[in-house]
């Protein structure tokens, strides 16, 4: 579903272009509105979600998928924890859907989905933890990487019920925007993926933006 934001960029409180093979890790206030832009489009962010008070209690794609009734995620969907409790509401969607079924790169799919040569190349997982290592004030390890969310990423599901890693269906500008219903410990790996044609072979730059409580 499309519907646009009404945050004005000028009344961001923080913005931060995050280079394709980075991460991000910051927490997101109850209340406040994260917005992340696709700035040159096509580009995959692979994203977790953990509540800041208790980062065993993270976001869940099953429970997630199961309140909706809808594998894909857009704007109203409303993204649940594993313990099924609201996290975060997406309210700002340009793109139109985004997946939570293919998981993340990582040197294992790289081989698997590619060739044993591409097992070594620079992936998600990797970045996650490297995020987990370098904030030790989170008190994560890489036990705590899990479910995450493919903003951006297009993963249509074929009539037999299998996933397919197609060409974006995202542009240079487009965005999505959720509202934090706690506080939220939010870890982005803007995706290095050389191989995946969800982003034209070509990864590229995205901008994180947080606008405060009304």
């Amino acid at each position: 579903m499309i519907r646009h934001s009404d945050l004005q960029v000028d009344n961001a409180m923080y913005s931060e272009v995050i280079p394709a093979g980075d991460y991000f890790m910051k927490t997101l206030g109850e209340g406040q509105t994260m917005r992340i832009l696709d700035l040159e489009g096509n580009q995959a962010a692979d994203t977790l979600f953990y509540s800041a008070s208790d980062p065993t209690e993270r976001y869940s794609a099953m429970d997630t998928i199961r309140e909706q009734g809808n594998v894909y995620l857009t704007a109203g969907t409303v993204l649940m924890t594993n313990e099924n409790n609201p996290m975060l509401e997406i309210v700002a969607d340009t793109c139109g859907r985004h997946d939570t079924l293919g998981g993340a790169c990582a040197t294992e799919s790289n081989t698997v989905r590619y060739s044993l040569e591409k097992k070594c190349m620079h992936a998600c997982r990797d970045s996650w933890m490297l995020a987990v290592a370098e904030n030790e004030e989170f008190g994560m390890t890489k036990r705590d990487i899990t479910h995450n969310i493919n903003f951006f990423m297009n993963v249509p599901i074929t009539p037999e019920g299998g996933l397919t890693f197609e060409d974006g269906i995202s542009d240079a500008g487009k965005y999505v925007e959720f509202k934090a219903l706690m506080d939220v410990i939010v870890l982005i790996s803007n995706c290095p993926q050389l191989n995946n044609p969800c982003n034209a072979y070509n990864p590229t730059p995205v901008e994180v933006l947080v606008w405060d409580q009304e």
